[in-house]
């Protein structure tokens, strides 16, 4: 079969891990290094396996061990780290133009490909994780771009995690070479012929001149959306950060919310959790990383997520100073499950007395065996607090707080175990005049052109709202 009939034959439909390695095995424009460390050459192997791999591979590689790692790309703290990954991609990629650009630089896409992970072994016995990344020309004698992802790896076996490692990696370069005009595509194909039962990509970052349009923050929400992760994050600068990063044994504070705007009671509420929280902290750790969470079903309208829109509320609480954790988690014990992955430090989860209310509602909890004894049991199990925030009844004026709040009389007794054993803790210092804004009256009133909006919500986030027209702002005068 003739190459062009073949690579027609291909594109007409979803190819599978040997059809990717093949057509970029006969593509004579498409050439690279493939460096792996930690489970194997097992993309390599991929490209080797399905024959013509000297069409694609320039040279392969594994310096597994830590002194002649080190030799090659220089020391490191971390081994299975992005710093060492972009150290790999920082070598081998100019390495290999140095050696080739003369010889056949005016007609081929060079690429670099890089892996270091840290599967199970006879030592290590938890899920595997790691880096993975790709620099790459888009056009023959290009700037080089670079999408690199972390990946962890469910399959409770050795082998099964290097199989599962060669299918996204063969899937990463197949994407970044042939898919790249699109990046919500690539991320629909990183896990083809695989699943999230399998493996999880929870961080993506696209860089270079061929991504100049890109918003790694847009690219965060796509991982959640399209669901290759229960969860992912990124920085109060706006950078996509892998969540072990940022919060690996330190404690956290987490609210969740629309942020559609973030108002002034919110603001209040987290700084009074930061300050109750904060003096609970003994051990000599330093200061909790504050997080704000807006779950799916937070940004989803009638016509489902607007970008747009979700960039607003990212920009707004980045201009705050806050990380942005975007999920598709449903329940709060969910939250805690999830982080406890990153932290045994403490957790405080920040929520008012209406979203406590619903907390201890039975019926959220019917698809789980134990109900809300369950729900609370996985809830607490880890160092967790919820930090409960007062309320004020619009129709009585009355002040609610944890000590006089009402929930079911046949969870009275539950309640008062939790208040009790300070894992539901009341927030005390907030400001009364603050209590009960709510975002879905300020948006009303920004879209209705009430200027009163202005001082329920902070005033650089005014300032924001009103030079970039968000939530249907419209200028004054």
């Amino acid at each position: 079969m003739k190459e062009g009939h073949l690579r027609k034959t291909m594109e007409d439909k979803k190819l599978s891990t040997h059809e990717k390695a093949l057509k970029m095995n006969m593509d004579s424009t498409v050439h690279g290094t493939l460096a792996e460390i930690g489970a194997g050459q097992e993309v390599a192997r991929w490209f080797f396996r399905v024959g013509g791999a000297s069409g694609t591979i320039a040279k392969t590689m594994s310096a597994y061990d830590m002194a002649v790692s080190d030799a090659i790309y220089g020391p490191s703290d971390r081994y299975v780290s992005r710093m060492r990954l972009e150290a790999m991609l920082d070598h081998e990629y100019p390495l290999l133009i140095q050696r080739l650009d003369e010889k056949r630089g005016a007609d081929t896409r060079f690429f670099a490909f890089a892996n270091t992970v840290a599967a199970r072994s006879y030592t290590r016995h938890e899920d595997g994780h790691g880096w993975v990344g790709i620099r790459f020309q888009s056009t023959p004698r290009g700037e080089p771009s670079d999408i690199i992802v972390h990946v962890r790896m469910f399959d409770t076996d050795n082998a099964r995690e290097q199989e599962a490692l060669g299918l996204v990696g063969v899937n990463l370069i197949y994407a970044a070479n042939y898919l790249s005009d699109d990046p919500v595509g690539v991320i629909g194909s990183l896990l083809d012929e695989l699943g999230s039962h399998r493996i999880e990509v929870d961080t993506i970052k696209f860089a270079g001149p061929r991504f100049k349009e890109v918003d790694n923050r847009l690219m965060t929400l796509e991982l959640v959306r399209q669901g290759l992760t229960e969860a992912a994050m990124f920085t109060a600068e706006g950078e996509a950060v892998q969540p072990g990063e940022m919060l690996f044994g330190k404690p956290v504070l987490i609210v969740r919310g629309n942020f559609r705007p973030i108002t002034n009671t919110i603001v209040d509420m987290i700084n009074g959790a930061r300050e109750l929280f904060s003096d609970q902290i003994t051990d000599g750790s330093e200061q909790p990383v504050v997080v704000t969470e807006m779950t799916l079903k937070n940004l989803s309208g009638d016509t489902g997520i607007d970008p747009q829109d979700f960039l607003a509320r990212a920009m707004i609480l980045e201009s705050l100073g806050y990380n942005v954790l975007i999920s598709s988690l449903t329940h709060y014990h969910s939250v805690a499950v999830y982080l406890s992955h990153y932290t045994h430090n403490n957790v405080g989860v920040v929520l008012g007395v209406p979203a406590l209310l619903h907390v201890f509602e039975e019926k959220y909890y019917e698809d789980l065996d134990g109900g809300i004894l369950e729900a609370f049991g996985r809830l607490f199990k880890a160092r967790v607090e919820l930090l409960v925030y007062p309320y004020k009844d619009q129709d009585t004026d009355e002040l609610v707080t944890l000590a006089n709040v009402r929930v079911a009389e046949n969870l009275k007794h539950l309640f008062r175990h939790l208040v009790d054993n300070r894992l539901l803790v009341p927030i005390e210092d907030f400001e009364e005049s603050r209590l009960n804004i709510f975002p879905r009256d300020v948006l009303a009133m920004i879209q209705a052109d009430d200027t009163a909006w202005d001082s329920l919500v902070p005033p650089d986030v005014a300032k924001l709202i009103r030079s970039n027209r968000y939530f249907g702002c419209r200028p004054k005068g």
